[in-house]
């Protein structure tokens, strides 16, 4: 057998590399007997292949067939990384710091060449690298901090900074330093936009973001370029940064009335108005629903968009939002009265039960939203929506005790923390709420919710006691958090309920 019978004598780098990535799939099944060829042909290939990418790959197969190569010193960037890569996955946290230092210096800008193939496991190396320094954090951070003082080449210092904020706790104040400084080093319009909105998802951590990173934001949100001028100006808001209000009220978009009012519900006359003109002007779909529940923050100075809200009802334009606003306003007329009337009757299941409640809530009557909610809880389909509306009913909803406790043995476990969420709701009474909830309670949406409707019962079972621990004080987020999950801050919430739940007696 020859070395030409495994490729790695081919003209193409990419072929090299992509058989090295064979050899190392079928490391641990080679026969006693072609060990040592295969061996001494890696060795080969570490010591006179042309490309550095390609010697740094032999060194990780190498490593796969328990041979060692004295790689740290060598004179090739792309070597010593790969070799210290081997070395910290060896050793595990905390990294040796002379080898972060290689990875830190030798890491920082990536082999130009696109054929970074996954090895076994279907790990690139990037991805390899990336979750090395993502394991360690203190060392993560260091080597981020390094990389994008040299430039943030390809923004791999900002992700891996930002990997880390999302994987670990209260690193969010040194990875914020670390974007602020990143953003002059991004190359694109659309690069320093990722960087502002991660900025943004990150700063709400904060109780007092600090002044410089506000007045850096206040400049780009200022700016002409519209890719970054959104993220900016959300991320000013988010800050509390009382410069943000204004920007917004010249600039309105729905994610930023929507962030202003929730971080400004002081302004309530100067951001209501706006909104209302942004309803009145037609707003659909996501952007009408989030515009109604905008209103939310502002408490009973929500009246002033009552036209709105009704003419959403009865254009059926965020709908379901506007009934439930419209209920918890608390102005009755005859006009909306009758509107929420029809819409009680609406083949959409999920604005039928909004309008059965707001309708309670505004007249008094219960008895059509008891029999809305009796054909709702006796037919199929997504039951734990409609659990989850009955709160402002109370123990007016007591008749419907019947079709709520069987719930609490659904197989779907929203289904269950719904009902026995519905359950305390109406009855006042812990004590078959208290057991279902327990059960649902983990880093999970549906384990904060239980975990949220258990903190509402004031009964905390002891045995519950370490898991709500291991919640409050674990250094790893449970729920990972980033800007791209859709569940923006979840972690925190499991901690801080998790804290709250501890100090109860």
């Amino acid at each position: 057998m020859t070395p030409r019978h495994y490729g790695v004598e081919d003209t193409e780098r990419e072929v090299r590399r992509a058989v090295l990535r064979v050899v190392a799939a079928v490391a641990e099944l080679l026969p006693a007997d072609q060990h040592a060829p295969v061996v001494a042909l890696l060795d080969g290939v570490y010591a006179t292949d042309p490309v550095p990418a390609v010697r740094a790959d032999a060194v990780v197969v190498l490593a796969r067939l328990g041979q060692e190569a004295a790689a740290v010193d060598s004179p090739l960037p792309e070597v010593r990384l790969a070799a210290a890569m081997l070395a910290v996955a060896r050793s595990g946290p905390p990294y040796p710091a002379d080898l972060v230092d290689v990875i830190a210096e030798d890491g920082a800008e990536p082999d130009p060449g696109d054929d970074d193939f996954p090895w076994p496991g279907t790990t690139t190396q990037e991805e390899q690298l990336r979750r090395l320094l993502t394991e360690d954090p203190d060392a993560g951070l260091t080597v981020a901090a390094r990389w994008i003082t040299a430039g943030d080449i390809g923004s791999r210092g900002s992700w891996l900074a930002e990997e880390i904020a999302g994987t670990w706790r209260d690193r969010e104040p040194a990875v914020l330093d670390l974007l602020l400084a990143a953003l002059p080093q991004q190359r694109n319009p659309r690069a320093l936009a990722s960087r502002l909105h991660s900025i943004g998802h990150l700063i709400e951590y904060l109780r007092e973001p600090d002044a410089d990173l506000r007045d850096t934001l206040h400049a780009y949100a200022a700016g002409a370029d519209e890719e970054t001028v959104g993220p900016a100006l959300l991320a000013l808001v988010r800050s509390r940064d009382p410069r943000a209000l204004e920007q917004v009220l010249h600039r309105p978009t729905t994610r930023l009335l929507a962030a202003a009012a929730r971080h400004f519900p002081e302004a309530a006359d100067r951001l209501i108005p706006v909104i209302r003109g942004e309803l009145a002007a037609g707003a659909t779909g996501n952007e009408g629903i989030a515009l109604v529940e905008a209103l939310a923050p502002f408490g009973a100075a929500a009246h002033q968009a009552l036209p709105e809200l009704v003419e959403c009802l009865r254009t059926r334009r965020a709908a379901i939002v506007a009934a439930r606003r419209l209920g918890a306003i608390g102005i009755a007329t005859r006009e909306t009265i009758d509107l929420l009337c029809e819409a009680a009757q609406s083949s959409d299941l999920a604005l039928r039960a909004a309008a059965a409640v707001a309708h309670y809530q505004l007249t008094g009557d219960v008895e059509p939203a008891l029999r809305t909610f009796e054909e709702l809880l006796s037919g199929t389909g997504q039951t734990h929506w409609y659990l989850s509306a009955l709160e402002p009913l109370g123990i007016a909803a007591a008749p419907l005790l019947p079709y709520i406790e069987p719930m609490l043995g659904a197989r779907y476990e929203w289904t269950r923390m719904a009902a026995a969420e519905a359950l305390h709701w109406i009855t006042g009474s812990p004590d078959r709420a208290v057991p279902v909830l327990v059960d649902l309670v983990g880093p999970t949406p549906v384990g904060v919710r239980a975990l949220k409707a258990l903190a509402a019962t004031g009964q905390v079972p002891e045995e519950l006691r370490p898991t709500l621990r291991s919640f409050a004080f674990s250094p790893l987020r449970l729920i990972h958090d980033s800007p791209l999950s859709g569940q923006d801050h979840l972690d925190e919430e499991l901690r801080a309920l998790a804290r709250t739940l501890l100090a109860a007696p």
